[in-house]
């Protein structure tokens, strides 16, 4: 009887795919799918370390996990936490049997018990395959992320990804083509942790856009997360907007020049404006969603004001607000001017707020225009004015079959969702 597996994915959609190259690894190896956790030979928790609130929750899934595995069950911790605080994970959790980082293979041994105390833990830098380049399974549903590039080359103050994702590795443009055309979805998601650098690391120059114009051929949507605002060049413009999904998501981050700078960023409220409207000129339909840290060290009421005129003007269709968190080797970390926990949190609620009525304006104005939507689910469905697993959807009936681009008209709107008909 074949061993059974269960993998549970905390995090960004980075982790996602990497538990989807996961799954593809152990089903290659003979393992199987479980029903659900509790029922798995193998446990594994690909765990999110991005602010502290992530760890929080991937210390918590853990745990839970442990507390619910059946007798003989092996649980592994693999993912950000892993690599980044293996050791420390080995020797905190006598649960888990196995810390594994990335690339570092958890099967040897599977059915033999496991004595906690000599549990290993990750070993930074050794590597035992290529997860970023692991075969991946077929897409099960309408749309597929794809990740193009691991790590980052910049040094954002804010930020430890580079501590533990290292330097920028892109995948060739033959391999993600390939995996493209094995993965079979009608959209295509493109990620990484700096998307505009693709290619720079082993071409020489950035090759994102020819890379978008070799994946037209194998999905009729692309759409792009995460686009750092200075590479948004005419050139990529024109690209994303030949893909039929005008959606530009900008890693902004704040607004404010000062703070900017102290965040080790590029650009001002001033120069995104510009950016955005350019943009808007020649595609006025197009959708804008960004982020941005609120309560970064040295934030000022005016830095905050800033923000809060720069969403009002911007009006853009999405946005995420995330409280800063102070992150170990940092350059943040070194920074004075620590803004107080209960501002942080008031200036967060006064700019969600304003966000929120801004995108209900936007969700309103749709009302009785027809759009082409793909069916991503029975009863749901998108257009290119939403992205997967993070902006509204579009409510339509459950008998339209899934997998499906229909032409929807919009005729009610609930928060961030709307409500479509199919045109008769």
């Amino acid at each position: 009887m074949n061993s059974s597996y269960w993998i549970e994915t905390l995090g960004c959609p980075k982790n996602r795919v990497d538990s989807e190259k996961l799954e593809g690894r152990l089903t290659s190896q003979g393992l199987t799918p479980a029903s659900d956790a509790n029922n798995a030979d193998l446990v594994v928790v690909n765990t999110c370390a991005f602010i502290e609130a992530a760890r929080t929750e991937s210390i918590e899934t853990v745990l839970d996990l442990a507390e619910g595995k059946k007798l003989g069950a092996r649980l592994v911790v693999t993912g950000c936490m892993a690599e980044r605080y293996g050791d420390e994970l080995a020797k905190e959790l006598p649960e888990v049997d196995l810390v594994a980082g990335f690339g570092q293979d958890f099967l040897s041994g599977l059915s033999v018990p496991v004595e906690i105390g000599v549990k290993p833990s990750a070993q930074k830098g050794v590597r035992d395959f290529d997860l970023l380049n692991l075969k991946r399974p077929r897409a099960g549903g309408s749309w597929a992320y794809l990740k193009i590039a691991e790590g980052c080359n910049r040094s954002c103050g804010f930020c430890a990804i580079p501590s533990f994702r290292g330097k920028q590795q892109s995948r060739t443009v033959e391999a993600i083509v390939d995996e493209a055309a094995d993965i079979g979805a009608k959209e295509l998601v493109l990620i990484a942790q700096d998307l505009a650098s693709y290619g720079i690391d082993i071409y020489g120059q950035k090759r994102l856009v020819p890379l978008i114009e070799a994946l037209r051929e194998h999905a009729e949507w692309i759409r792009l997360l995460y686009i750092y605002p200075s590479e948004l060049s005419g050139p990529l413009v024109e690209a994303v907007l030949a893909t039929g999904v005008p959606y530009f998501d900008l890693s902004l981050q704040h607004v404010s020049r000062p703070l900017l700078r102290r965040m080790k960023r590029w650009g001002s409220g001033a120069k995104f404006l510009d950016r955005i409207g350019q943009i808007r000129k020649i595609a006025p339909d197009a959708v804008f969603r960004s982020s941005f840290i609120i309560g970064y060290p040295g934030e000022t009421e005016d830095d905050h004001d800033a923000l809060l005129s720069f969403i009002e003007e911007a009006e853009l269709d999405w946005a995420g607000f995330f409280m800063f968190s102070e992150e170990d080797g940092t350059y943040a970390r070194s920074l004075g001017c620590k803004v107080d926990s209960s501002l942080m949190l008031e200036r967060f609620s006064e700019v969600s707020e304003l966000q929120d009525e801004i995108t209900q304006k936007k969700r309103v104005e749709l009302l009785g225009t027809t759009v082409k939507a793909l069916v991503d689910s029975p009863g749901t469905a998108r257009s290119f004015r939403e992205a997967p697993e993070i902006d509204g959807v579009i409510k339509i009936d459950e008998e339209i079959p899934s997998g499906e681009y229909r032409d929807l008209v919009i005729s009610g709107a609930e928060g961030p969702d709307l409500i479509g008909e199919s045109v008769s």
